[in-house]
């Protein structure tokens, strides 16, 4: 980044209040730490360093020490009205300087580049945001905001308020939305910003976490990304559209000549997805809550497959106002992932199916619920993405994509992660439980 862009930042930020760099650990969730904002030019080349050990994935007690530059581009003055915050998202280093494999980041990082170097194209995402807004971040019997359902609205609601200062903040940094709107189940709400790059896009997602909570704590209200909150309602979903061009801008999903203009890349993309859909699930549906959206007519999907328009698919090709503007969308991550993981997961898995030319298969005829359902379920059927964590890390475990899209040393790290928290789960007794089997 050259020295104006440096200086016009150092501007800006004698208007914050603090300044913060943030970044995830390996399980999505994010971290910051505020830095003095008049040695921005020596952090941006030096970094600051950081206790790894203490970060989910990232390194060792022995071995601890790592180092965290911001990322100039990431940069956003966030004006919450009463008080401005400096945002920079952040690049993790090892001590002697090399970029950190087991940075999330960095993951991304190397897909965009081999989408660049490979294929010469560049990718376009636009994922959608839904989460909860919830009086309280424990379950009681008040815990709900509102009663309304897909696209409801009342007089007062408070939901719509705060979805709106949400994109009136983003808004004043310079991030543009699509639309807002209240979502299927109570509370529950979805905002749509622009696309954009992938790494660009991913670091706005961090930014969007990050004021979603704190203007709904503005609001006394807490906001949580959390898959599968009620059992029997929808899900928090995290739908990833994606499309990819040339160096020119042209859409190379597009095939005027090909049925329903999908181009011969796109299938073999998607047929990357849908080959590698069930060893990768560990990392779009990441946490074992995730699993349970796996389930009928909620709109989250249960088959490996894909659809025109179809929202019971795991990709969906969306109606499109311009042949020229089709895209694919994913439908089974969750935003309790790392969205870094996330979307180097999809590129990789896709640039995998042009280089074998993956074949997409058929498309879904009606609806995945009823089709692939009649018979007596099997533990085991391959057909389906995985409908628990512990069949997830299985095919992750067996899988030789997925350690080399990734990296050896952050898949190691990762899946001890969630082995630990399937250990966790699998030792610690429910209500559930109590509720059918304390009476024997």
């Amino acid at each position: 980044m050259s020295g104006t862009d440096i200086s016009a930042i150092k501007e800006q930020l004698k208007q914050a209040y603090t300044t913060k760099i943030f970044f995830t650990d390996l399980n999505g969730r994010s971290k910051n730490l505020s830095v003095n904002p008049l040695d921005i030019e020596a952090i941006v080349d030096h970094g600051v360093g950081i206790d790894g050990s203490s970060i989910a994935g990232i390194a060792t007690v022995d071995n601890s020490d790592r180092i965290v530059k911001p990322v100039p581009e990431s940069f956003r003055l966030v004006d919450f009205g009463d008080r401005k915050i400096g945002f920079f998202t952040g690049r993790i280093f090892n001590q002697d300087g090399s970029r950190s494999s087991v940075d999330p980041r960095y993951a991304l990082e190397r897909a965009v580049a081999a989408g660049l170097n490979d294929y010469q194209m560049t990718f376009m995402f636009g994922p959608e945001h839904e989460f909860f807004l919830l009086n309280g971040d424990e379950i009681h019997s008040e815990i709900h905001t509102d009663k309304l359902g897909y696209f409801g609205s009342s007089p007062g609601d408070i939901g719509d308020v705060v979805r709106q200062e949400i994109v009136n903040v983003l808004g004043k940094c310079g991030v543009k939305y699509e639309k807002t709107h209240h979502e299927v189940t109570s509370s529950q709400h979805e905002i749509n910003l622009e696309p954009g790059d992938p790494l660009t896009v991913a670091d706005r997602t961090i930014l969007f976490d990050f004021v979603t909570k704190e203007v709904a704590a503005h609001y006394g209200l807490h906001a949580t990304f959390m898959s599968k909150p009620f059992t029997g309602f929808n899900r928090n979903a995290f739908h990833i559209h994606l499309s990819f061009a040339d160096l020119e801008g042209n859409n190379l999903c597009y095939d005027e000549n090909s049925d329903n203009n999908l181009s011969p890349m796109l299938m073999n993309f998607i047929g990357g997805v849908i080959g590698h859909a069930r060893e990768t699930s560990i990392i779009f549906a990441a946490t074992f809550n995730s699993y349970k959206a796996y389930v009928l007519d909620k709109e989250a999907p249960i088959v490996r497959g894909w659809g025109l328009r179809n929202r019971s698919s795991m990709i969906r090709i969306p109606y499109a106002a311009s042949p020229k503007a089709i895209r694919m969308e994913l439908r089974c991550p969750d935003a309790t992932g790392n969205v870094y993981l996330q979307f180097a997961t999809l590129i990789f898995s896709g640039l995998d199916g042009i280089k074998n030319k993956a074949d997409a298969g058929p498309a879904d005829a009606g609806s995945n619920y009823r089709n692939q359902t009649a018979e007596r379920p099997k533990v085991l059927d391959r057909r389906f993405i995985p409908r628990d964590f512990f069949p997830a890390l299985m095919e992750a475990e067996n899988s030789s994509f997925v350690p080399e899209a990734l990296g050896e040393e952050l898949f190691d790290n990762y899946m001890r992660i969630k082995m630990t928290e399937w250990e966790d789960h699998r030792t610690t007794i429910t209500d559930l439980e109590h509720r059918k089997y304390l009476s024997i």
